[in-house]
């Protein structure tokens, strides 16, 4: 694997920007955005260009206590082909629970929540890993996620479990300095004993990320510029080893190019502070280390000899776990034993409000048609009706709720939000279905002929 360099996120709203800017090696993209046969042109000529695009999974749910989704590892693998990448990536999280495991719904987090750093998470998350792996192309490198609440019980610290899973299964990590930074304001972890504790090895980037702190908590909302203390991180890492990649993750508020460019630059410098200090330190030896892994001599070791822990029993106890805490979070079921209810509250808001926000993207004709009214009322509907089968169904869903209930009192809003409704409810669009209907005549009267 080649070095990545200096590299931003694309996203369809700075894909120009993103085009024109300099000193761009690589982009990565967020592999569900993208169809594998319908690219957009912006990122077809970058890839002309020779920018290195790399998919960035958010919805395999490594972490979770289910293996992982074969029509999920296809689709991420189907990504990684059609855009020539190099590797590909996710995260060490949850996103759903419930289900056969827990004899109960299905439930949908609709974000990235943590895993407990227990052995059972563990032997399970290496089981997972290693079966994405197997279904991949290209190598795999995991993420490490913010998070606004601990877990109770917890037996390793990040860095140990993050050496353990890379010793374990090769996986190579994507470590990003803005969730350590997270981390360290909402649960008092500290960020250089974890890249302390990295087998840096097994770096394969760093993300580097924008957010804002409320009443004492840190909110990773990649729509605000990087902070000095998250620049500082990135520095200690560089010190410690040159990383093969460096990418600035920004997803809403998009600034002016100029901006997003300067932010570039200051990322470049944390990462030239970092390299004068570890040439002064003499950190050679960690960075032949790191150009090892670059090169694809990522760490392995008992995941080539021995197989990985998971079983059933395993995978059952951190169903339950996780179903629990996730049914507190979307479903209003009590607090499980030992966690923060308050940092509870928080995190149940932040679910909702994601919800609200992806809604409004995916179906941006809501909030046109209701108006000042659609963020209060989707909030209010996510308080009673848990996620259940992805954003677009969540949209739709949330409108029936609000026809059926008789929740709308202007005429106007009630007819225009109904015939969006029908428009999309039915297994084929009531536009489109006149155009069906004399296609599959015209086929009848073929097969009379033929």
């Amino acid at each position: 694997m080649r070095r990545l360099g200096t590299g931003i996120g694309w996203r369809p709203e700075i894909a120009d920007a993103v085009e024109r800017m300099p000193g761009i090696d690589w982009v990565e993209v967020v592999a569900e955005n993208v169809c594998p046969g319908h690219l957009p042109e912006p990122l077809l000529r970058l890839r002309e260009r020779g920018v290195t695009v790399v998919p960035h999974g958010v919805s395999l749910g490594l972490g979770g206590a289910d293996r992982p989704d074969e029509g999920r590892l296809t689709a991420l693998a189907e990504r990684a082909a059609a855009l020539g990448a190099p590797l590909v990536t996710e995260h060490i999280a949850f996103v759903r629970a419930g289900g056969a495991l827990t004899a109960s719904a299905r439930l949908e987090a609709g974000h990235l929540l943590p895993v407990p750093r227990t052995r059972d998470a563990l032997d399970v998350l290496c089981e997972n890993v290693r079966i994405a792996q197997e279904a991949l192309p290209v190598p795999l490198a995991v993420e490490n996620i913010a998070a606004l609440i601990s877990w109770p019980g917890e037996e390793m610290t990040e860095g140990q479990f993050l050496y353990e899973l890379a010793e374990r299964t090769g996986v190579r990590l994507l470590i990003d300095v803005a969730n350590l930074h997270t981390n360290h304001v909402n649960r008092g972890e500290d960020p250089a004993k974890a890249l302390a504790e990295l087998p840096l090895e097994a770096i394969a980037y760093v993300h580097v990320a924008g957010g804002f702190e409320r009443d004492g908590v840190w909110h990773d909302s990649h729509a605000h510029p990087v902070p000095r203390p998250v620049l500082a991180i990135l520095t200690d890492l560089a010190s410690r080893v040159a990383p093969p990649g460096v990418l600035l993750e920004r997803d809403e508020n998009f600034p002016e190019p100029g901006e997003l460019e300067r932010e570039v630059e200051s990322i470049r410098g944390a990462v030239d502070e970092g390299r004068a200090m570890r040439s002064v330190s003499g950190g050679a030896m960690e960075e032949g280390r790191a150009m090892r892994s670059v090169s694809g001599a990522a760490p392995r070791a008992r995941a080539v000899t021995e197989p990985v822990a998971g079983d059933d029993d395993t995978r059952e106890r951190l169903a339950l776990a996780q179903t629990a805490v996730l049914s507190s979070l979307v479903a209003g079921t009590p607090v499980p034993e030992g966690f923060d209810r308050v940092r509870m509250g928080v995190q149940a808001r932040a679910l909702a409000a994601k919800r609200a926000n992806v809604v409004a993207k995916i179906a941006p004709e809501l909030p046109v048609i209701l108006g000042a009214e659609y963020r209060p009322a989707f909030l209010d509907y996510a308080h009673g009706h848990p996620m259940t089968c992805g954003y677009r169904q969540d949209a739709l869903d949330f409108a029936g709720q609000l026809l059926f209930a008789g929740r709308i009192e202007d005429a106007g809003v009630r007819r225009e939000l109904r015939e969006w409704w029908l428009e999309r409810s039915g297994p084929v669009p009531r536009s489109r279905r006149p155009v069906v209907r004399a296609a599959r005549a015209a086929r009848r009267v073929l097969l009379r002929r033929g």
